[in-house]
């Protein structure tokens, strides 16, 4: 497995600070302390969700997206010990009202960390148009893949592997033959 990514592979709306490759690129403040929100509606500032620690941040599209879903199906099939064995967090960010986060994570199995951007501010600031991967840890950014279309998503194993998590099979499913 390849070392985990330790620098910036792609521009983005950042801060102006420059920064060695050691450290990526900082998040701009201004969007740094824009608001997301958890399922009970409270309201966390979004560089606060890595500040103190490694993440894989997930902005999708909408929750009513179909490949969206099945992205979310997947980013769920992702085993906890996996993740905490890397020191990595796994964070979806979407378009909706904190109300819609429960079923949605019901509807996909993501059991992981989910908040909302319901005004779509940081989408906004940071020029989203589709959904976008990124690897973060201090607030400061490392990798960045922005979709080209709705079915340009960044493999999953691809982003794991950035950040140094082992490969996850996704087609652990038993056979089911019927006679």
């Amino acid at each position: 497995m390849a070392a985990p990514v330790t620098r910036q592979v792609s521009a983005w709306v950042l801060s102006p600070a420059s920064s060695d490759a050691e450290r990526g690129q900082p998040l701009a403040a201004a969007v740094a302390e824009l608001p997301v929100l958890d399922a009970s509606g409270r309201r966390l500032p979004f560089g606060a969700l890595f500040r103190e620690r490694r993440a894989v941040v997930v902005f999708v599209r909408h929750f009513l997206c179909y490949v969206c879903k099945e992205y979310v199906e997947d980013l769920a099939k992702i085993p906890k010990s996996v993740l905490r064995e890397a020191d990595v967090t796994l964070i979806v960010i979407g378009q909706s009202s904190y109300h819609h986060i429960e079923p949605f994570c019901k509807l996909t199995g993501y059991s992981h960390e989910i908040y909302v951007d319901p005004e779509r501010e940081i989408y906004k600031r940071l020029g989203m148009k589709r959904g976008e991967e990124i690897s973060s840890s201090g607030n400061s950014i490392h990798f960045v893949h922005r979709d080209r279309n709705r079915l340009d998503h960044k493999p999953i194993n691809s982003v794991l592997q950035l950040v140094g998590v082992q490969p996850v099979n996704f087609m652990s499913r038993p056979t089911v033959i019927h006679v």
